[in-house]
């Protein structure tokens, strides 16, 4: 009779195969191998070190020169710290610190002399010193100029500071007197809202752009349009000369700023690369010679010779609408809602915030003495120190009698030549001349500033929060991996502190 084999447990088979296993491989490959493997990483180090760093194995003669000085120099100052700390009565005998971030000079002193002070594998924000802010005396009203039928939206004071220009809702452009306020001319040709006008500083041109895609030049002295620059596919809303060439930069909605030859109307560049309208546009003798703002969050920096892109600045988180170049520091600002930022020419590099305008800020407008001035859509002024972003006043227009509150918004704004008087385009129709206070003083009306922790550009409460983290970060270090998100939270609280 046939005897069925009964069945193995799942387990003992298991066992049986661990066993089978070790017999067989265990005495080869689960001891250690007697192979000495030094002596081939060693030749395959050298070999690698020397395919790497043949090349530049031996330094020029001119940079193993400076290498050998700096290296003179590093060793001098050990030397010097050794005895400024044994005049100072520091011991020598104390152990060295242990943190890869050198810490403050302070900290050190006091780890020398005994106390167990934590390391740290970041460094903590230092409190720098701020810089006190320059005292401005306050600006008041001085004038009120009614003449138009629409929103003045743009303006322009000619170079010698006798009489400028106002474009507006109506389709007009305006001349008026500065002295009086008077009524000099009025120009017709435009068939829709006036949006950017500029004044020849070397001739008798000024130049005018609208919503009804033209760009004309007129000539002053016989006040008619001699010529036309055809070539944008939508409203045109801003415009600006070189200061030195013969050059008409001009940018709007269909996203293209474009470079024409003043003098012969042919279009030189096509500055493309924003996404949506143009809203602003500046050009300056050096480089970058044209900066564009645009509704699509960006400043653009143009290289006016190549007519390409210099770089793109987008530090924004709303439209950008307005610009404003120092007209003696290598600087610009720019706003959009809410926000105002300052950069360094000619790579862009952010500067400082302006923080407390809270409204869409359609223009902006800075003069020699370091004074910027940003108006909003809802009737709000602000005047900032240049220098330290420091808000000095902060008041609202007084729309005219018979005008609604939401006129009140500033849609135009510059310095006269002198910088002595603010000229703004508003809601309401009328164009008010604003000028500082002559009997304000120092004492009458003092600087209303408080310096901040951690110095300027600084979120106090980002700050505080970035201290807060990164002492959880050096008690939770050694157990990091249960907790992957502090890093970044970590990360967000620096870039905040910084003002970016």
């Amino acid at each position: 009779m046939e005897v069925t084999p009964s069945p193995t447990a799942p387990d003992q088979v298991v066992r049986n195969s661990a066993k089978r296993t070790r017999d067989l491989f265990g005495s080869d490959y689960l001891l250690p191998s007697g192979f000495n493997t030094k002596p081939a990483d060693s030749i395959g180090i050298s070999y690698r070190r020397k395919a790497e760093y043949d090349d530049v194995q031996t330094l020029p003669p001119s940079l193993a020169e400076k290498q050998a000085q700096a290296v003179a120099g590093r060793t001098k100052r050990p030397k010097a710290k050794a005895g400024a700390a044994a005049a100072a009565g520091v011991g020598t005998g104390s152990h060295s610190s242990t943190a890869l971030v050198k810490s403050s000079p302070a900290a050190g002193t006091q780890q020398s002399n005994g106390d167990n002070m934590p390391t740290s594998l970041v460094r903590r924000p230092m409190v720098s010193q701020q810089p006190k802010p320059e005292w401005h005396a306050p600006w008041k009203l001085m004038r009120v100029i009614s003449g138009h039928l629409g929103w003045v939206r743009s303006l322009a004071v000619e170079p010698n500071n006798q009489w400028f220009a106002s474009g507006a809702g109506d389709r007009t452009i305006k001349i008026w007197d500065l002295a009086t306020g008077s009524l000099r001319l009025t120009l017709t040709g435009h068939i829709s809202t006036v949006r950017g006008l500029a004044v020849s500083p070397r001739h008798p041109y000024l130049f005018s752009c609208g919503e009804d895609k033209m760009v004309k030049c007129w000539d002053l002295e016989t006040n008619k349009v001699i010529r036309h620059y055809h070539g944008h596919l939508s409203g045109v809303y801003t415009l600006d000369l070189h200061p030195t060439l013969d050059v008409l930069v001009t940018g709007g909605r269909d996203a293209s700023a474009r470079v024409w030859d003043m003098r012969t109307r042919s279009n030189i560049h096509v500055l493309s690369g924003h996404r949506t309208t143009i809203s602003d546009l500046k050009c300056q003798e050096a480089d970058p010679q044209v900066i564009t703002a645009s509704l699509d969050s960006t400043v653009r920096l143009w290289d006016l010779a190549a007519g390409k892109s210099m770089g793109v600045l987008t530090h924004h988180k709303k439209g950008v609408r307005a610009l404003a170049v120092h007209p003696k520091e290598f600087t610009f600002a720019s706003a959009s809602a809410g926000s105002i930022k300052q950069w360094k020419c000619p790579e862009g590099a952010f500067m400082q915030n302006f923080e407390g305008h809270n409204a869409i800020i359609n223009n902006l407008a800075v003069n020699e003495d370091n004074v910027l001035f940003s108006g909003g859509d809802n009737g709000s002024m602000s005047f900032w120190d240049w220098k330290t972003g420091h808000r000095f006043q902060s008041l609202d227009t007084t729309a005219q009698p018979g005008s609604l509150d939401a006129e009140a918004g500033i849609m135009a704004a510059t310095f006269d030549r002198t910088g002595l008087r603010l000229l703004c385009g508003e809601a309401d129709k009328t164009i008010k001349i604003w000028k500082p206070d002559d009997e304000a003083t120092e004492e009458s009306h003092p600087l209303n500033w408080k310096p901040t922790w951690g110095g300027r550009n600084t979120n106090l409460g980002a700050v505080l929060c970035l201290g807060i983290c990164l002492s959880c970060f050096e008690m939770c270090f050694a157990t990091y991996s249960t907790i992957p998100s502090i890093f970044a939270f970590v990360w967000r609280c620096a870039r905040l502190s910084e003002g970016v």
